[in-house]
């Protein structure tokens, strides 16, 4: 891919909050920035990915050619990166997964989109497939807590809005793949709450006794949004879950959850701002 091609995404990417035109409109990208092998350079590469657990995967196609793209070299030389995916920046680990692990989730990919075999049928090349690991987990330094609070629900957001438009696409069976997004996101989730209601909440409580009605409420909205999680991992469960159970699931989790989400920033980012 032409680096003045690459540049153009990269300038849309961060323009847009992680959206962009063209052959990635509505799929799922981040920015991957190495350091160069050679140079020592910063290296920025917009990369598709793949959700997995805690982690993403990132697959070193480099659109099918026959060498490993610079930024899979820049990783074994140096394997701390930054992942950019429109709405959070941190740093991250690039692990290079082999044997069994790498097959395997190689397969995954592949079952989901046809593209990732055939790049590596026309590269004569076993295609890497490396993992990126959070390290430092939390808000960037200088970023304020509620605007960081608002970046963390934007991503929810948009996951569900991706998980949805998989769903919808896909054929009569659910791929692997789109049901461990579906997990990733589940379980993403089901923690930031669990946080909240652990951590934030009774701080703030303590903080601003005013607000106690408010997270009164907010608690009981994590328990709604607790039951539909469970709802759907049980769906997700079922080995001939169909596509459009799926989506209705995911319609009901997001009705529900936008509407807390929007009531939570309400109620707390100005506060945290402060």
């Amino acid at each position: 891919m032409p680096n003045n091609f690459n540049q153009q995404i990269i300038d849309e990417f961060r323009a847009n909050r992680g959206k962009v035109g063209g052959p990635f409109e509505g799929g799922r990208l981040l920015l991957l920035t190495t350091t160069g092998a050679k140079t020592g350079r910063p290296h920025t590469t917009p990369l598709g990915y793949l959700p997995d657990e805690d982690r993403l995967l990132v697959i070193a196609s480099a659109g099918g050619s026959p060498k490993h793209p610079d930024w899979y070299h820049n990783v074994l030389a140096n394997p701390r990166v930054t992942v950019e995916d429109g709405i959070l920046t941190y740093e991250a680990d690039a692990i290079v997964l082999e044997g069994e692990e790498r097959d395997r989730l190689f397969a995954r990919a592949a079952e989901m989109d046809p593209g990732w075999a055939a790049y590596e049928e026309r590269s004569g090349r076993t295609l890497p497939v490396v993992a990126l690991v959070q390290v430092n987990p939390g808000p960037p330094p200088g970023r304020r807590m509620g605007d960081a609070l608002k970046d963390i629900h934007d991503a929810f957001r948009r996951e569900l809005a991706l998980i949805r438009r998989e769903a919808a696409a896909s054929g009569p069976r659910l791929a692997a793949q789109l049901r461990v997004n579906c997990l990733t996101m589940c379980s993403g989730l089901h923690a930031h709450h669990t946080h909240e209601d652990n951590g934030l909440f009774r701080g703030m409580e303590q903080q601003f006794p005013e607000l106690a009605p408010a997270i009164q409420r907010m608690r009981a909205e994590h328990e709604v949004v607790a039951r539909l999680l469970d709802e759907l991992k049980a769906l997700l469960s079922a080995a001939d879950v169909a596509p459009a159970d799926l989506v209705a699931g995911v319609d009901r989790l997001t009705k529900e959850l936008e509407a807390h989400l929007a009531y939570e920033e309400e109620q707390l980012v100005a506060l945290l701002n402060g």
